[in-house]
């Protein structure tokens, strides 16, 4: 399996900065693997994306985490507490521990703004005075100050969201389970609530792991990804590392939106045959990104490549850059050799006639 190293601890290695651990978690329905021995670690104050395609293995895993599916096998322990083996009366002290949203806000919608913030309290039996005071706070966290008597077909769908993200921290959480709480709302709308995350991933140390088939939304926020496939993690690592050198292919499927790409035209004239052009993809990333790359190749080969697409972004504040070039045929070897020794990861995708 194709990892990033991460630089975390190793997995039999217990960490109190741990909020999140499982360790070989398998879950099967019927001859179908939804985990297929995952291990995962969350540290505490972290925003963890997990990525991949329908079916990965993306919700079973979220409703393991909390409590709503047993696996088969393997264990599950949230700040430091083995879960797996716990009866459902059990489990209901562990849950106050973990705020959930959701991509349909589930808001009840026969009760205010701040009845529904203050439902868990209610539940906890918390007196109504102490409870609506708490909405009031987490109300003005999330930029609803004068919404506390609304109802929730009185708001757009960002402010059904805020609510809900109020709701979830009602309990003061160490863990909040994002279950792609995103994907209902418009770009600017989502821009506006993740950066809200961030913010209160900011300033309450909260740890949050986000369940999404988005690629913006891990790019945005997400310190770390782990990206699932059939039910298996297949590469895991810091987000700028992943996006800009992704090395599994389901990896590289899911970036391809956000990526650049090969022009299409170009794509589609590539062949086998060495001759005419070598059509090579450059990846490069951190300091090498913003250095003298195409200074360098320049000077190695006056007049022997051209740009043909590509361009650097910046991603948690890393340099990452993604470039196409043109080759004559007879110098794609040493280019790449050339290329390499820069920090470049580059592959030779197939030659086309001269200036395609």
């Amino acid at each position: 399996m194709n990892k990033h190293v991460t630089g975390k601890p190793a997995q039999t290695a217990a960490s109190e900065e741990d909020v999140i651990r499982l360790s070989d978690v398998r879950r099967r329905f019927g001859a179908t693997p939804a985990l297929d021995g995952v291990s995962l670690d969350v540290r505490r104050g972290e925003i963890l994306g997990i990525i991949g395609r329908s079916g990965a293995g993306k919700s079973t895993l979220i409703r393991c985490l909390n409590g709503l599916e047993r696996p088969d096998s393997g264990t599950i322990e949230i700040e430091g507490r083995e879960i797996t083996g716990l009866s459902e009366a059990e489990l209901q002290p562990l849950r106050r521990r973990i705020g959930m949203i959701f991509q349909h806000f589930n808001l009840l919608s026969a009760k205010t703004v701040e009845e529904n913030v203050a439902l868990p309290l209610k539940i906890e039996g918390w007196a109504k005075a102490k409870r609506l005071a708490r909405a009031a706070e987490l109300l003005d966290l999330v930029g609803l100050t004068g919404k506390a008597k609304a109802y929730p077909s009185e708001l757009s769908g960002g402010q059904k969201q805020r609510v809900g993200i109020a709701r979830a921290l009602a309990a003061s959480p160490a863990l909040l389970l994002s279950d792609e709480a995103t994907s209902a709302l418009d770009p600017e709308t989502t821009r506006s609530i993740l950066a809200l995350l961030k913010d209160i991933n900011r300033k309450l140390g909260l740890t949050i792991l986000l369940i999404t088939h988005e690629m913006e939304v891990v790019r945005n926020i997400a310190d770390r990804v782990t990206v699932l496939d059939a039910g298996r993690i297949v590469e895991e690592g810091p987000v700028w590392q992943v996006f800009s050198r992704p090395q599994a292919e389901t990896t590289k499927s899911l970036l391809s939106g956000i990526r650049p790409q090969l022009p299409a035209h170009i794509a589609q004239s590539l062949t086998a045959d060495i001759a005419g052009e070598a059509i090579l993809s450059l990846d490069i990333a951190g300091p090498a990104a913003t250095g003298p790359l195409f200074q360098k190749l320049s000077e190695e080969f006056p007049g022997g490549y051209r740009l043909v697409h590509g361009g650097v972004d910046h991603i948690q504040e890393q340099a990452v850059g993604r470039f196409f070039i043109a080759v004559p045929a007879d110098a794609a070897a040493r280019l790449v050799s050339f290329a390499e020794r820069l920090g470049a990861q580059v592959e030779v995708l197939g030659h086309v006639a001269d200036h395609a």
